[in-house]
């Protein structure tokens, strides 16, 4: 499925200057018009990092844009050790897929921001205990 927007829609997000200029370069135009772009044109000219900004301009294809942040999202996840990120692809994935509400996608985020703070807190004061350790309780230095 080849999905399309327009530079004007793309322009009511506030596109960045040099991503707006190297695309209309690549183009061969000088301002935004209502013309369909393709979203393959954007990655062929600006490359993945401005076509992915560029999903916020294409309209009726929510579900397969969400579906997509969550399988990038998903990549890394593995980098959490405390299962806060896979917690919220999950709800995020089952609320792209009709199977919770708004409502419970955002109390599972207000539990993975609780528990996230928590583990960071956590986290801070045993840096700091090692720390302090290190300092002030130790027969060195």
């Amino acid at each position: 499925m080849m999905l399309y927007t327009t530079l004007n829609k793309l322009q009511k997000h506030n596109h960045c200057i040099s991503g707006k200029e190297k695309l209309l370069a690549y183009l061969g135009k000088t301002e935004a018009d209502d013309e369909p772009l393709s979203l393959k044109t954007i990655l062929e000219s600006n490359k993945i990092e401005d076509a992915i900004w560029c999903l916020r301009g294409v309209d009726g294809h929510d579900k397969k844009i969400r579906l997509f942040a969550i399988w990038c999202a998903r990549q890394v996840e593995y980098l959490d050790e405390s299962g806060v990120s896979k917690t919220l692809n999950d709800a995020n994935e089952a609320y792209a897929n009709g199977q919770i509400t708004a409502a419970a996608l955002a109390a599972a985020f207000d539990s993975a921001l609780a528990a996230a703070s928590a583990a960071a807190r956590a986290a801070a004061w045993k840096a700091q205990e090692i720390e302090f350790i290190k300092r002030f309780c130790t027969e060195e230095n």
